[in-house]
This record gives structure tokens, C-alpha cells and sequence, in this order.
């Protein structure tokens, strides 16, 4: 199992198995893992989601926990398989939430009779962009949670579609229920954040029958595999207000992704509290941040059999991610 960056704080959670066992709801200490699912009533829980759903009950029996790491049996985590560290019963995931993404992608999507200069465009751009930050609000979808998996898991390439492209982002994980909560309330409905790659096949997003209807994210994002999560929970109290975490991703070696959160339009606070708005957000559930700039698209380069992604955030660990050719009909789904 790589080692990419450490996660901040005392301790996180994570879901784990051996190669021949079920996966196990674990807390990790240096190293080392404790599963919980072995542990009596109400110290322990069968998955990650349950402990969620009753975190004010359960932070602090972790912390107790955490801070013991002389009782019970621990398992070294080099031993273990990582799985998405939480099974979500709904994702939402935020789309064109970075300045600097928005701004690159009006660029690169100008009209071919646009007369002014660049220079003219971008500051147009620029100021586009602050009305939406002041004025506007977020741009949020589904996602589905069959495309979930680990963050040390291979990405099959379909070879249906010839750009398959990267989007790493802050992922906030919910504990407590959250329905048409203001901003300033929304933070304390979020339990953890962890990490989550939105892997998209951008060939297949737009289509050509389906005119002014719009895109098509179902199936340009949700494929088995396309949604790299984790490695782990880290309490939401363990990282703060999230407005400067640096996103980070390296392809083969070469960062292709490296901003911080404090390049957002929308804030965390405000994503949960816009999505609350017309969704019941449940423990467990995910609300996907977005991607800043640096997406394969802008750089030429999509990814290709034989590509390793490595990816972090501050604070919160990192994903290596394999690229891998898959092969199957030539048809698209």
C-alpha cells in the first residue's frame, strides 16, 4: 500500500478487509487499525455509515478509543486492502466551483467570431465570475454510488471512450441530517472530509440527440470505478473550516493539479446549505466540492493504459490510482 501523505489529527476512520474476509469498519492509529466491528455495544459498529448516523454518541468513544491504543487487538494497516472508507446512500457532487477552472473554460469555449483580444475576454471572464460568486448560485448533481472504490484500486479504462479524464476534489461527508439549513449552520452537519476523484468520460457527456436537453453525467461519470474515494474519514473537526486545503494531483510524476480550496465560488457552507435545500442529505452521504483547474482537457492529455495518478489533499491522505485498459464491445452504453 503507497504511502502519499499523512492524514491530520489524532486518528481517522476507514473501511478495511484481509484478502479473504469481509469488509470491516476500522480506526487507525499510527499505523494501525482497530476494527471495530468486533468490539461490544456501544463501543462498536458493523460499518463506517453507522457510526456516522450516531456521531455525537461516537466521536467521543473514538477519541477514548484512539487515545488507548494499548487495548484491544490492532492490525497493521500495511496488511489490509483499503476500501471507499464510507457506503453512501446518496452523492451530490458540485460542478464549475473553482475561479480559476471557470474562467480557464470560458477561454477555451469562446465563439469563433469573439473580436476581442484575449486579454479583453479574460477580463470579462473575470468579472463573470464574480457576479456568479456574489449573485448567482452553486451547480449541483447526482452521482451514482456504484462507481465508488478504493483509493488504491486500478481505474478500467473502457475502450469505448478515448478521453477519460481526472477531476480531484474535497469531498464532505455528512453525519447529521441536513435539510434547508442555512449556510451558517452547515458546517456543523458535516462529520468528515475525505477525498474523491471524479473520473468523467467526456466523449460521452454531450450528445448530439438530446439538443438543448443538455449533458448527460449518468454516463460519463458513474462507470464501475470512476469514483476513487478516500482513503479515509477525517473528523470534520480534526481539519476545520476547510477554505485552505491545497488539492493536489500528480499524473505520472507531473502535477497536473496543485490549488486550494480558497479558489472555490462557493464554499463548503454554502454547497451543503444550496444542496439541503431541495435534498434531505443523509449520514453517510457525499457532496463532492469540484475540480480546479488542471483537468486533462486543458493540458491535451487524457489518461491512457498504463497511468498512475497519485493525488492528495492537505490533511486528509492521498489516492494512487493505476490506469488500466479495459477491454469489452466496441459499442457505447
Amino acid at each position: 500500500m503507497p504511502e502519499l501523505a499523512s492524514y491530520v489529527g489524532p486518528f481517522a476512520l476507514g473501511t478495511f478487509s484481509f484478502a479473504d474476509t469481509a469488509p470491516f469498519p476500522g480506526l487507525i492509529v499510527d499505523g494501525l487499525v482497530l476494527d471495530l466491528s468486533t468490539l461490544p455495544a456501544p463501543l462498536g459498529a458493523p460499518t463506517t455509515r453507522a457510526l456516522l448516523e450516531d456521531w455525537d454518541r461516537s466521536l467521543p468513544i473514538l477519541r477514548r478509543l484512539a487515545a488507548r491504543p494499548d487495548q484491544g487487538t490492532w492490525l497493521p494497516l500495511a496488511r489490509l486492502r483499503v476500501h471507499p472508507p464510507v457506503e453512501p446512500r446518496q452523492i451530490l457532487q458540485a460542478g464549475a466551483n473553482y475561479r480559476t477552472h471557470v474562467i480557464e473554460l470560458t477561454l477555451v469555449h469562446r465563439a469563433a467570431d469573439d473580436s476581442r483580444t484575449e486579454a479583453e475576454a479574460r477580463t470579462a471572464a473575470h468579472a463573470e465570475v464574480d457576479r456568479r460568486a456574489a449573485e448567482g448560485e452553486p451547480y449541483v448533481f447526482t452521482g451514482l454510488p456504484s462507481s465508488l472504490t478504493g483509493p488504491y484500486d486500478d481505474l478500467p479504462l473502457p475502450d469505448w471512450t478515448e478521453q477519460v479524464d481526472w477531476e480531484l476534489e474535497l469531498c464532505a461527508v455528512i453525519a447529521r441530517p441536513a435539510y434547508r439549513v442555512a449556510p451558517e449552520e452547515a458546517l456543523d452537519h458535516i462529520g468528515a472530509y475525505t477525498i474523491a476523484n471524479d473520473i468523467t468520460a467526456r466523449d460521452a457527456v454531450f450528445r448530439a440527440d438530446l439538443g438543448p436537453i443538455g449533458v448527460d453525467w449518468r454516463r460519463g461519470k458513474n462507470l464501475p470505478g470512476f469514483t476513487p474515494l478516500g482513503p479515509y474519514l477525517v473528523p470534520a473537526d480534526h481539519i476545520g473550516v476547510p477554505d485552505d486545503l491545497r488539492v493536489t494531483l500528480r499524473l505520472n510524476g507531473e502535477v497536473k493539479q496543485d490549488e486550494s480550496t480558497k479558489d472555490m465560488l462557493f464554499d463548503v457552507a454554502r454547497l451543503v446549505s444550496y444542496a439541503s435545500q431541495t435534498t434531505q442529505l443523509l449520514p453517510g452521504d457525499l457532496l463532492l466540492t469540484g475540480s480546479p483547474a488542471g483537468n486533462g482537457i486543458h493540458w491535451g492529455r487524457l489518461l491512457r493504459d498504463g497511468d498512475v495518478m497519485e493525488s492528495t489533499i492537505s490533511g486528509l491522505g492521498g489516492q494512487r490510482t493505476r490506469c488500466v485498459a479495459e477491454q469489452h464491445r466496441k459499442d457505447t452504453p
